[in-house]
């Protein structure tokens, strides 16, 4: 089934604060961490700019592939976050379709394309002057949390 309700920016940024706050991407805690704003839409999805700093270079002038993986998985648990939900990646697939640029900003987007709980799909992209760059397609597993950690199924 479709997924129809409107993301909020207070449930994100308080999955984030309780279950991410030491992320590498979105984490606020993380000593140094990028520390990105992920933005609501009433249209569901979730988008943070990206820097594209020389620090994330792979081959000379681009933006490494295995980076841009990772701004896509963190943009998609950050959509979750924004539904109230949590999950862990169980499956990414990432089509490159051009070089993302150093030192040009990017967009990286989310959007939850079907929930049927404990399973989530998502898709997502990476924009760089307007134009897609990346795109990619995940499935998510729904965990509990307890205080022992997260565990992967609900109870």
């Amino acid at each position: 089934m479709s997924v129809t309700t409107e993301p909020t920016t207070i449930a994100m940024t308080a999955l984030q604060s309780r279950l991410h706050a030491q992320c590498i991407f979105c984490g606020v805690d993380h000593p140094q961490g990028l520390r990105l704003v992920f933005n609501t839409h009433a249209d569901g999805r979730v988008e943070a700019e990206f820097p594209c700093d020389r620090l994330y270079q792979g081959y000379a002038g681009c933006l490494h592939g295995g980076v841009i993986a990772s701004l896509l998985d963190s943009a998609m648990t950050n959509c979750l976050f924004a539904h109230e939900r949590v999950a862990v990646t169980g499956e990414l697939s990432v089509r490159y379709l051009k070089p993302v640029i150093i030192s040009r900003p990017a967009m990286v987007s989310a959007w939850l394309v079907e929930s049927r709980a404990p399973l989530f799909i998502l898709d997502g992209e990476v924009r760089q002057n307007g134009e897609i760059m990346a795109r990619a397609t995940a499935k998510f597993m729904e965990v509990r949390i307890s205080d022992s950690g997260l565990a992967v199924g609900v109870s």
